[in-house]
This record gives structure tokens, sequence and C-alpha cells, in this order.
């Protein structure tokens, strides 16, 4: 079996996502903001959106591609709707670059920017903003239980299952909270219908 790398499954409360997308908001630097916006609704990496170039975009036929994803062959995964309306208002530079760097270059670091944002949207010290972001799109797809374990692993262009199997707890809560949900609602059905029947039985007594 390959090895799992970065094990580790962050997440974001809604409340700290809501905190987070304030923060995004009012960042003056706009590119970042919308780079971590990014990694939030299509749950791309750091790197891919670095190369990520407008002639990528694909906005006739809704796609992204991705070229070069972690070593494997290109991908391409939906340009949804948020994503779209993004890259529409997104600046535009000379560079080829959707998010260039220095002088129009292919961008490098975003670090303190990042931080800076972090920081206003109070989020934990510990919380890898961009790897953090990935996890949390993915998460919140897993743990919606409309999307299968496959899908989820075309979305995030992992080459293998295994890599996607972080998230199938997330699925399996999921499931079980529908599963006792149905529980309660026959438990509900059954005890209101012997409400109803007691109630009848007093009528009749009366």
């Amino acid at each position: 079996m390959p090895t799992v790398h970065n094990q580790k499954t962050e997440d974001l409360t809604s409340e700290q996502l809501v905190k987070l997308l304030d923060a995004l908001n009012e960042s003056s630097n706009i590119h970042v903001a919308n780079m971590m916006k990014m990694a939030l609704y299509t749950g791309m990496r750091r790197g891919e959106l670095f190369k990520l170039e407008w002639k990528d975009i694909d906005f006739e036929r809704g796609f992204i591609h991705i070229r070069d994803p972690k070593g494997g062959p290109d991908q391409k995964i939906p340009l949804n709707d948020p994503v779209r309306d993004l890259l529409e208002n997104h600046p535009k530079t000379k560079s080829g670059y959707v998010f260039p760097g220095q002088d129009g270059n292919r961008r490098v670091s975003m670090q303190q920017a990042v931080n800076k944002i972090r920081k206003a949207a109070g989020l934990p010290p510990d919380f890898r903003p961009m790897h953090g972001l990935r996890h949390t799109y993915a998460s919140m797809l897993a743990s919606s239980g409309k999307v299968d374990m496959y899908t989820l692993q075309k979305l995030l262009t992992h080459k293998s299952p295994v890599m996607t199997q972080r998230y199938a707890h997330l699925r399996d809560d999921t499931l079980k909270r529908a599963s006792n949900l149905a529980g309660d609602i026959i438990s509900k059905a059954v005890k209101d219908s012997l409400k109803s029947v007691d109630l009848s039985n007093k009528r009749k007594g009366e």
C-alpha cells in the first residue's frame, strides 16, 4: 500500500469560517485573499495556484486545467460558480499568471500576507492556511454525505484513493447521523401514535 503523507486533517468551524471570509474580504492584498478563497472553493494546492495561468481557465466549458499536480498527469476540475465570479472580477495584470509574484513572474511566496489574514481572522497559530483550506474543502464535501469518495478523489486530484480515505470517517459519521435521525423519527411517530391512542381511550372512558 502506498504511504499516505500529510495525515493531519485540519478543519474550520462555521464560526471560524465566517471570520476568515470576513478577514479575506477586508484584506488589502486582493491576490492573496482570492488565492485563499480559491483554495477553499476548489481544494487546489498552493503550488497549483502559484502556477495557475489565465490560459488554464476554460470559462466556456467550465473547467480549470491543473498542470502537473504533485508530479502526476495534468487534471481538470470544474469551474464552480463562486470561483467563476471570483475570477471574472479578479484584477488582471500584464502577466499570464492569475496570481503573479514579483515583476509578473511565477509567485514563490505568500506567507507574510497569509499570516496577517490568519491573525485577523483569529485562527489558531498552528492552522496552516493554504493546506488547511484544502482540507476544509474536502471535509465539507465528505461530511455532506452527498459526495462519494471516488468523486472526492477526482476533485482533489489524488493519484491514489488511499489519500482520500482520510476523509472517509467524516462520510461515515454523516451516514450514522442520518441513520440515527431515522430512528428518532420512527420513535417519535410511535410515541405520538401511543399518545393518540391513550387520548382516544380516555375520551371513550368519559
